[in-house]
């Protein structure tokens, strides 16, 4: 990577579960990326939900803070469970957010990457899609390759929460390699 400052990531997590297997499959993703990068992961659960009248001149805490640190990053991961073939309210929500007031949006050009995990055959295949379509909008330039839909995400896991199976953290590796290059290339 070029540069001697490492990329800041900042990773947002879809789902709020205390014992959550996408947060799991996000610090699996942490640890496996290269020193390149370091990771700000960005609780979203207590953002209030996104209300046009309350974003005036002092908009709420939560969402000044929030946007401030999107606003920091170079690079943004997405780690998310599907919730009935969508993306989970609270991440739809994180996305309003930090889209408004209108024209001043924290992801323009932000270099993006999803990993959806579930414990469905599909792996959040909906969810990865829907959440692709926003970023679109948003001017998000998402990692195409290696697609990353984890199904059976509740087997993946060891006791102790690391990746229990050899070719997952290979592939998540290799995921990451990719991200890292990707995000590189297209920050702005």
């Amino acid at each position: 990577m070029s540069g001697e400052k490492p990329m800041n990531v900042c990773v947002l997590v879809g789902s709020l579960r205390k014992a959550s297997f996408n947060r799991m499959l996000a610090n699996a993703l942490i640890s496996l990326a290269p020193p390149s990068m370091t990771f700000d992961v960005v609780e979203i659960g207590g953002l209030p939900f996104y209300n046009e009248d309350l974003d005036t001149a002092a908009p709420p805490a939560q969402w000044t803070a929030f946007r401030e640190r999107i606003k920091a990053a170079d690079a943004i991961l997405f780690v998310t469970p599907e919730y009935n073939r969508s993306v989970p309210a609270v991440l739809k929500n994180a996305l309003d957010v930090g889209s408004r007031p209108y024209g001043r949006s924290v992801w323009d050009r932000k270099p993006g990457a999803i990993v959806s995990g579930s414990p469905g055959a599909i792996g959040g295949f909906g969810a990865n899609h829907h959440l692709r379509q926003s970023l679109v909008f948003l001017n998000v330039p998402t990692l195409q390759q290696p697609e990353a839909y984890l199904g059976h995400v509740d087997k993946l896991f060891d006791a102790q929460g690391k990746i229990a199976g050899e070719s997952t953290g290979k592939f998540l590796a290799g995921f990451m390699q990719a991200f890292a290059k990707w995000a590189e290339t297209n920050r702005s």
